[in-house]
């Protein structure tokens, strides 16, 4: 693939420590430090918050169910406000991402200390509203700057370790906001916050882009050696090479050709022309309902763990252990999957794999008598365990799926799309994501208190199975396609137009 870069001459002396700061394992790390930041102060207060509706609030228990989904669902509520606005303030400061990102670093810390000070639920709504407006603006940049960093084709596996890495936010938060809520009360719990706060500062205000990095790194350097010493960002390697292009010199991408917009506002954000891609569509549907189902299990875990258990805040705390662990280990696992076999298997045979599991959730009884409470326990455990596991399947896919898309309609597209818009495409994806959250609490919530706790399990299964159909149905498989251009690629034999083949995704 022929990339395009801007030599700048005489550019001034390069920012101190230039080339760790801009490595793409620098970057890689300081969003993975800013997604585990937002994941584990949201985890911290999840298995906490039972405790301090009923202490220090003074909540009746018939009341504490629908607060905490309304406190989670406010958070998501939050987040899918802000994506959207992150994603296009991000797209329209093509310089640097840096200023928007820390951005999202002060409303986390306001969200933090009014946690730490909240003594009545208008107090806890306004701090987790801020902590969702927070989450959005992470995560939509975030994964722009991981796309620029390193490209679609790699996003599978980095995604999946990103995952993972969050996971591991997962894993500990809600076990550590137990202990440290049974321990020391408020002050442990959102003094641990902090300073993962403060790391995180540091770490956003080191990074240095790759966009920002390259004309400091190209001066000194011979055309002809800078393409092996910087990887280029994402939108880089395409841009230039179809500018002179029309798309009918690109046969196999007609299907992503789109009218000029024609009005203001699709003239403004073009990415919503791409709306009307059923690819696109389900990419985001697949985030939305993996998303309502984390926000289903943070809904109902510690309730289940509190009123059917009798446990405390610690081992409320523990039983996301299961959860988060599979996640972790099988995380980068099934990333290198969708990399490798593309979004429609893996996607398909996650959703798959949830409906039984889910289902089985059905098992482990609401009272369980003091003989069989070891066991009833142990089995719940291990269902839990196994939907860790379907959760880590399906991590990677939507926004991959979504990434692919957009890629191909900007191929198709350039004098639309001069550059990719991936911050508004995941800021898209981020509120999809968020809609998910908040839908996931409440009709969790809701189900639980009307039909109960595994007839609410039954009815995810059966949401599940409907999304694997979708998937099945729509979503493409990129992988095939880039082992076929790389095939072609080693022969020789076929131009640069046969090798930038669309086939994946079905024609609409």
């Amino acid at each position: 693939m022929i990339k395009s870069t801007v030599f700048t001459k005489n550019v001034a002396d390069p920012p101190l420590g230039l080339k760790w700061r801009s490595h793409t394992i620098f970057i890689v790390c300081t969003v993975g430090i800013g997604t585990f930041t937002d994941m584990f102060l949201y985890g911290l207060i999840v298995p906490v918050l039972p405790f301090i509706l009923k202490d220090h609030i003074h909540l009746p228990s018939s009341t504490i169910q629908s607060q905490i989904s309304n406190l989670l669902a406010i958070y998501a509520a939050a987040s899918m406000l802000a994506s959207p606005m992150a994603g296009i303030l991000a797209d329209r400061m093509l310089s640097s991402r840096q200023l928007p990102f820390l951005l999202g670093l002060v409303l986390l810390l306001c969200s933090t200390l009014l946690l730490a000070i909240g003594r009545s639920i208008p107090v806890l709504a306004l701090a987790r509203f801020l902590q969702g407006a927070s989450g959005g603006t992470v995560w939509t940049i975030g994964l722009a700057l991981l796309t620029e960093t390193v490209g679609q084709e790699n996003l599978g596996k980095t995604i999946g370790t990103i995952f993972s890495f969050v996971s591991v936010a997962g894993l500990f938060s809600p076990i550590v906001g137990g202990l440290l809520y049974a321990k020391t009360g408020y002050t442990g719990v959102f003094g641990i916050g902090a300073a993962f706060v403060v790391l995180d500062f540091i770490m956003r205000l080191l990074m240095i882009e790759k966009k920002v990095a390259a004309p400091y790194l190209f001066s000194d350097q011979n055309p002809s050696e800078s393409s092996d010493s910087l990887e280029p960002h994402a939108s880089t390697e395409w841009t230039p090479l179809l500018s002179n292009r029309s798309p009918e010199t690109l046969p196999e991408l007609s299907p992503y050709h789109l009218e000029p917009p024609k009005n203001r506002l699709t003239k403004t954000l073009p990415i919503l022309l791409l709306l009307c891609s059923p690819s696109l569509l389900t990419g985001l549907f697949l985030g939305l309902i993996q998303a309502t189902l984390l926000g289903a299990f943070d809904a109902t875990v510690p309730l289940v763990a509190s009123q059917r258990y009798s446990f405390d805040s610690l081992r409320a705390g523990l039983l996301f252990l299961p959860l988060s662990l599979s996640d972790f280990l099988f995380g980068p696992v099934f990333g290198w999957a969708v990399d490798r076999w593309g979004t429609k298997p893996v996607a398909v045979a996650g959703f798959t794999f949830l409906v039984p599991v889910l289902t089985l959730l059905r098992i482990p009884v609401d009272n369980p008598s003091d003989a069989e409470m070891g066991h009833q326990i142990a089995l719940y455990v291990s269902l839990l365990a196994l939907n860790g596991i379907g959760l880590a399947i399906i991590n990677s896919t939507s926004i991959v799926e979504c990434g692919s898309v957009l890629e191909k309609y900007c191929k198709a597209n350039p004098k639309i799309f001069a550059e990719p818009p991936y911050a508004q495409l995941y800021g898209l994806n981020s509120m999809v994501w968020s809609l998910g959250l908040t839908v996931g609490p409440l009709m969790s919530g809701n189900l639980r208190e009307k039909v109960g706790y595994g007839d609410m399990n039954a009815v995810m299964a059966g949401v599940c199975a409907g999304t694997a159909v979708l998937a099945m149905m729509f979503v493409g498989n990129r992988a095939e396609v880039t082992r076929e251009g790389k095939d072609r690629e080693g022969r020789g034999g076929d131009s640069e137009e046969q090798r930038l083949s669309c086939r994946g995704d079905p024609p609409f």
